[in-house]
């Protein structure tokens, strides 16, 4: 069959990850877009529970990426906060990760603590209403701060809200993200650094947010980090490198194997594509929840 007659249905409907590379690449020189309407399930198997960060596709009202989500088979949306949730409620969807208090301004820094704190409160009595599992936080820039004297800060800071969130039954989740690129200064640019504050503050409600894009950029070696730290992590990012663009051929992390791995460990939380479509949105989201569909 030629390339350029492969509908953007049988681009859905295919479950061959060796298909979907041929796909992707002949969809990538279409220029008509793939409707809503069109959209249908592609989750079939179900061992990963994915959801979408919304920033990623703003060019979509919450409704209707809701309404994209639910069809291709994902239950859920991250990065929100709680005016969106009556939306979230009315499409049957749950927030995956929602958002707190400021990047660059964190844990690791006892002057922020007050306000992280109160935040971080705030986004555990909105989850715990509507019965979501995950708030974000994050340990902030370093600001001349040195790493081991960041992690002290942050382990008293999350000492006073681990309590509260242990009796809430929600997780506190520390993201992972990249100095070198994205982020200059944040100081938990190493997994290390997170395992040693979840260790240090001693409760299973404060997990890593582990961005596999991230992770790549400052270690790489994704997939024996995943095995050998599962028990601090509660929830993955995705996103391509390099670019944090779509996670197919055109980058150099292989998904369809960083999902076996996650699913191996027996992982129960949520992997949320936060990565920024350069083609069609729906098309590349389509193609990423099917190759992680493992």
């Amino acid at each position: 069959m030629d390339k350029n007659t492969i509908s953007r249905r049988t681009f859905i409907r295919n479950t061959s990850l060796v298909a979907a590379g041929t796909i992707a690449g002949a969809l990538a020189g279409k220029t008509a877009a793939l409707t809503i309407a069109e959209v249908e399930r592609i989750v079939k198997n179900g061992r990963i529970n994915q959801s979408v960060s919304r920033w990623c596709y703003n060019k979509l009202s919450l409704d209707e990426l809701c309404t994209v989500a639910k069809k291709m088979g994902m239950t859920a949306i991250d990065l929100l906060g709680p005016n969106d949730f009556p939306t979230l409620k009315k499409h049957g969807m749950v927030c995956s990760m929602i958002s707190t208090h400021s990047l660059p301004k964190g844990m690791n820094d006892k002057k922020n603590h007050a306000g992280c704190v109160a935040s971080i409160r705030s986004a555990i009595d909105a989850a715990a209403e509507y019965g979501f599992p995950n708030v974000i936080s994050f340990s902030g820039n370093r600001d001349g701060i040195p790493d081991d004297v960041g992690i002290e800060n942050a382990v008293e800071g999350l000492k006073q809200i681990v309590g509260y969130a242990e009796q809430k039954k929600v997780n506190i989740c520390l993201e992972y993200l990249n100095s070198k690129v994205n982020h200059k200064d944040y100081m938990f640019d190493k997994t290390s650094w997170g395992v040693e504050v979840c260790k240090k503050v001693g409760s299973d409600r404060i997990k890593i947010l582990y961005d596999i894009y991230h992770a790549q950029i400052m270690e790489g070696d994704i997939i024996r980090t995943i095995r050998d730290n599962k028990d601090y992590i509660g929830h993955y990012h995705t996103g391509g490198n390099p670019g944090r663009n779509e996670i197919d051929e055109t980058q150099e992390l292989y998904y369809p194997a960083i999902m076996k791995a996650i699913a191996e460990t027996g992982f129960k939380g949520y992997v949320a594509h936060e990565f920024v479509p350069k083609r069609d949105p729906l098309e590349s989201l389509a193609y990423a929840v099917r190759i992680c569909d493992v």
